[in-house]
């Protein structure tokens, strides 16, 4: 089997940890769209935030295919919590490949949840394209002055640090784009209002806008023109960790209805002994599965050092299309009851929806498989 007894072992922690902590509050974070500080403070202490990041600088120094694991448990337990996992995988990622020794600094206090973080790319005319960004940062001395504003950026409400695409040579598109880490509390910055979703509540999103915000020489990472392509270089292990929550909010919806069925009767049988929800379920069941392994064999080869685009953009895509349907059949399962707030699968049914349109919508997933075929051929 390719899962190792560290993999076995992380997963069992992650699985434990979303049964005995998570699954108990999720209810009422939904409810309440609360930010879990507490919870997370504990996640950092197990060394469940940047699971990538080497042991020499203060991460647990896990691969990929662990860190997916670890985002389906998280996500059996709230889609919301393992969100927050994968938006410091993505920025601690980001810092270990692109930082200066002053950057990665940052990383202590990032992985402990003392400094909250927010990656800043979505605009009004920039979402799937990105090319469409119209924040600027101007060279002015030794450093940059930054104008424009962000829409629907993950943990914008609550955030410390934010790191910022922004244009920084208007001519020079793709190449013309820079990241740079804002501190969100500095003079210029203003917050928008939090968002209220439809799924995935507990995840505070927002806007951000920024009037001429000072930067230092300090606050740009990797080399300016630079950031589109830092920028793409995360998607495909981004893309992994939302194809694992994915899979994860299919798993907590097939394990909810399992239990429903064995215990809801109708004309006096158990509903799990009727053909037509056994077929729901065997199909619920093989789907998840499939998932699964797409997902884990895109993150092998991501360890691998192999061609992992297209087999990212499958496993999100596939995984995405699934948590949609089948937390859909988990609902038919329970019935009227499905339908009912404060029912699990009624909240899995919403937390399902956002996989098939963050970090690359499903019809630019299906785009990306394309031009990877008709590039390289067929073959697996």
């Amino acid at each position: 089997m390719y899962l190792t007894e560290t993999h076995l072992q992380v997963r069992d922690m992650a699985r434990d940890f979303a049964d005995q902590v998570i699954r108990p509050v999720a209810e009422e974070l939904d409810r309440e769209e609360k930010f879990p500080a507490g919870l997370y403070d504990e996640m950092a202490k197990l060394g469940l935030f940047g699971i990538g990041v080497p042991e020499a600088l203060g991460g647990p120094g896990f691969d990929t295919l662990t860190y997916a694991l670890v985002m389906e448990e998280l996500s059996r337990g709230y889609a919301s919590v393992a969100d927050q996992c994968g938006l410091l995988e993505l920025i601690s990622t980001l810092l270990v490949r692109h930082g200066t020794a002053v950057q990665q600094g940052l990383l202590g206090d990032i992985l402990a949840m003392r400094t909250k973080v927010a990656y800043c790319i979505t605009e009004p005319e920039a979402g799937t394209d990105v090319s469409g960004i119209r924040t600027t940062a101007v060279a002015d001395g030794d450093g940059w002055v930054l104008n424009g504003g962000k829409i629907w950026i993950h943990n914008a409400p609550v955030a410390d640090l934010g790191f910022v695409l922004a244009r920084t040579d208007k001519d020079a598109g793709n190449r013309g784009m820079s990241i740079f880490i804002v501190d969100l509390h500095a003079v210029g910055v203003t917050r928008g209002p939090k968002e209220h979703k439809m799924g995935q509540r507990a995840s505070q999103v927002g806007g951000l806008d920024f009037k001429d915000v000072r930067l230092g020489a300090g606050a740009l990472l990797g080399a300016a023109g630079r950031g589109f392509h830092m920028m793409m270089s995360v998607l495909d292990k981004g893309r992994v960790g939302i194809a694992s929550l994915a899979v994860g909010i299919g798993q907590a919806g097939l394990e909810a209805a399992v239990d429903y069925a064995g215990q809801r009767r109708q004309f006096g049988k158990a509903i799990s002994e009727f053909q037509g929800v056994q077929w729901l379920l065997a199909d619920m069941a093989k789907d998840i599965e499939a998932a699964r392994l797409l997902v884990q064999s895109a993150a092998v080869k991501i360890d691998r050092g192999e061609d992992a685009t297209k087999a990212c953009s499958m496993a999100k895509c596939f995984a995405g299309d699934m948590a949609v349907a089948r937390t859909a059949d988990a609902v038919q399962v329970f019935g009227g009851s499905g339908y009912i707030r404060g029912f699990e699968v009624e909240r899995l049914y919403r937390d399902a929806k956002i996989t098939q349109i963050y970090e690359g919508t499903q019809q630019i997933q299906r785009m990306i498989i394309a031009r990877e075929l008709l590039k390289k051929g067929a073959r697996v």
